[in-house]
């Protein structure tokens, strides 16, 4: 094939080369993936724990990663910069967004969610009436739960689960409700949070083996009927219930307020570009996350509420929230009845709309658990 000359000596047909070493292009590129994996754990780890639980050694050796990670990224993107051409250096930024979009935006929750910094119980107990007792159990893997429990003066009870980034006394005002109405009260801290023990995981995958020790648990109690155990969980709580009831028959209901989606299928997603970019960042978050424990991944919540059926479900639905949860309720219109509260924010129905909680959670638990009611 004929090619013509030039001026310059170059010939028409011919690339011409990219300036510079392609070990030091390729050096570069090196340093500034990395980093950017690196920021992915410098974020996750270092300033999620400062921010949730102030300094530690684990932070530190997080802010460390990050600064180290920062320093790669600006080594390899100058190195880039001075040895691409000007056409290319218009490529990289498409690559950078790339990067951030689906490696750093989506990687850094799941790092977060698998490293979780401790969290404290607090100094505030359930309420004396009645009493309550500081217990223990333990799950069918030997983690040991810590958390406490008030008797029941109706043979019913209710394990009460909190959200992620908490413990049991973050739900102590709902506690004190159903225990006013005669119920029993389990709270306890799911593993790796407060005082239980085990491995954190923040989007709540070990919540079915944990409720199965509650349950469990409950059931051991000479004060409750083992035919008549509900379970009632705020945000990643709830979701902990929802799926938990799926595969555990000895939960008799549900109530899940502030219910979020956990897997992609959970997510109703949007048309055209947008919709993929949100199924591609939402598997990224889940399949990192799962290289990242050893948690079960849960099953989507519409099959969840479907395997649950007859058994009824509760969903309380806040601001920002409603059409999700009428979504995924859908998969089983005849049991699942959702409470819409629009302008409450996320699971503070019960601080915003006290007496009106009180009586709808009230008599959703009665009427399932209550003979004659």
């Amino acid at each position: 094939m004929m090619s013509v000359q030039t001026r310059n000596g170059a010939r028409m047909g011919e690339v011409k080369a990219i300036p510079g070493r392609p070990g030091r292009l390729g050096l570069g590129a090196f340093a500034f993936v990395v980093g950017v994996i690196g920021m992915t754990v410098g974020i996750g780890v270092g300033v999620m724990h400062v921010m949730k639980a102030g300094l530690s050694v684990t932070a530190a050796a997080g802010l460390l990663v990050l600064v180290c990670s920062l320093l790669l990224v600006v080594f390899g993107g100058v190195m880039l910069l001075r040895r691409l051409p000007g056409w290319w250096r218009l490529v990289s930024v498409p690559v950078v967004l790339v990067l951030l979009q689906f490696v750093l935006l989506p990687v850094t929750p799941a790092v977060y969610a698998t490293n979780l910094p401790p969290t404290e119980v607090g100094d505030a107990r359930p309420s004396d009436r009645g009493g309550y007792e500081d217990v223990d159990f333990t799950t069918a893997d030997g983690v040991r739960l810590s958390g406490w429990y008030v008797p029941s003066a109706n043979g019913a009870a209710v394990a009460v689960l909190h959200g992620s980034g908490s413990t049991r006394s973050a739900v102590l005002d709902h506690a004190e409700v159903l225990a006013d109405n005669g119920y029993g009260v389990l709270l306890y801290d799911a593993r790796g949070h407060g005082r239980s023990d085990g491995d954190g995981m923040d989007f709540g995958w070990w919540g079915d083996l944990d409720l199965a020790g509650a349950v469990s648990y409950l059931q051991s109690r000479s004060d409750v009927h083992a035919d008549r155990i509900a379970a009632v969980g705020m945000s990643m709580g709830g979701e902990q219930a929802v799926n938990a009831a799926a595969t555990d028959d000895r939960i008799l209901a549900v109530v899940g307020e502030g219910v979020q989606p956990r897997v992609p299928a959970d997510t109703t997603q949007a048309p055209g570009l947008r919709g993929w970019v949100e199924r591609a960042v939402n598997r990224t978050v889940v399949s990192t996350a799962a290289l990242l424990t050893d948690a079960p991944m849960p099953m989507p919540l519409r099959d969840a509420l479907a395997a649950t059926a007859p058994r009824p479900v509760l969903l309380i639905a806040g601001a920002g929230e409603v059409a999700a949860i009428r979504d995924v309720a859908e998969a089983a219109p005849g049991t699942v009845e959702v409470w819409e509260l629009p302008d409450t924010p996320h699971t503070q129905g019960l601080a915003d709309q006290p007496d009106q909680w009180e009586a709808r959670v009230v008599a959703f638990l009665d009427h399932a658990l209550i003979p004659g009611s």
